[in-house]
């Protein structure tokens, strides 16, 4: 997936191809995938899974910043499942409010297992196709929101995949709050009413309490309303559900409003579009910084 971004018109999708495949025939599939997109024409990028890092807030340390990473990594030594030093860890900064008296605040530490970064540099590195950024859905999900963010207000999004729900709240172009959510796309379409309605509420209960701890977190930053991401038509009644459940305004995703589809057509199709998402996401990265 390719992106251009242009400073008068949405963001283009310019390149959209999909292998089917699995773990054992990943090379074979990024060699195709080299070859037939002419990958070293591009900064290249992949996405790491849910259960592959972790994420974690801390109180910012008080050092300069050449020091940061190691005051980060220290808090971390106790906090990991496996050895801190065994870890690759980037940091992501948290605002403050601009007229607190105070500016202790706080930020968000990645950490993924040293092995499982070097094994994706060395696949990339062997297949030629030139790794530029390993990212994570939270960072991809905060890309999608940037386009949607109404001035000097907050964006909660909520998306679902196999893996689980992601809510996230943006707010300036920065992730504030990010929360997992333990129903999949498929407990989203059970057939079975009482288990659905089930997960519904399980998913308001969430959706409530993270969006209390955001207005006490963050009081200086008012909520617009919450965004969800595509979903298959069994699932479309989350919103009406949400929508009479929660004080914030609750809004279907409409991502041909932001990106132009008009080279790739298949975009247009909800299914097509929950499938990519994150992946849009992650395409519309501009940072340079690595986990």
């Amino acid at each position: 997936m390719h992106i251009k971004r242009s400073v008068s018109a949405k963001p283009e999708v310019e390149l959209l191809a999909f292998y089917p495949g699995n773990l054992q025939s990943t090379e074979g599939l990024l060699e195709r995938l080299s070859k037939d997109v002419h990958a070293v024409r591009y900064q290249c990028g992949t996405m790491l899974a849910a259960d592959e890092y972790q994420i974690l807030t801390l109180e910012a340390p008080n050092v300069p910043a050449d020091e940061l990473k190691a005051a980060i990594r220290w808090r971390l030594k106790d906090m990991l499942d496996y050895h801190v030093d065994d870890a690759t860890i980037d940091v992501l900064d948290i605002p403050p409010d601009p007229n607190a008296p105070t500016r202790n605040h706080s930020m968000y530490a990645i950490a993924a297992r040293n092995g499982l970064i070097e094994n994706k540099q060395a696949l990339f590195a062997k297949t030629k196709v030139p790794l530029s950024v390993i990212d994570v859905p939270e960072m991809a999900q905060r890309n999608l929101s940037v386009l949607l963010e109404t001035p000097q207000r907050g964006l909660a999004m909520l998306t679902f995949t196999e893996e689980g729900g992601l809510l996230t709240v943006t707010h300036g172009g920065e992730l504030y709050l990010s929360r997992r959510i333990d129903v999949s796309l498929a407990q989203l379409q059970e057939s079975d009413v009482e288990r659905r309605d089930a997960c519904f509420d399980r998913i308001t209960l969430e959706l409530q309490r993270s969006l209390d701890h955001f207005d006490r977190q963050f009081n200086f930053i008012p909520l617009a309303r919450l965004v969800l991401g595509p979903m298959p038509e069994a699932a479309a009644e989350l919103r009406d559900y949400l929508a009479s459940n929660l004080y914030v305004p609750v809004e279907n995703l409409k991502l041909e409003d932001v990106l132009d589809f008009s080279k790739t057509p298949d975009l247009q199709k909800p299914l097509v579009q929950q499938k990519f998402l994150l992946y849009l996401g992650a395409a519309l990265r501009e940072e340079e910084k690595q986990l």
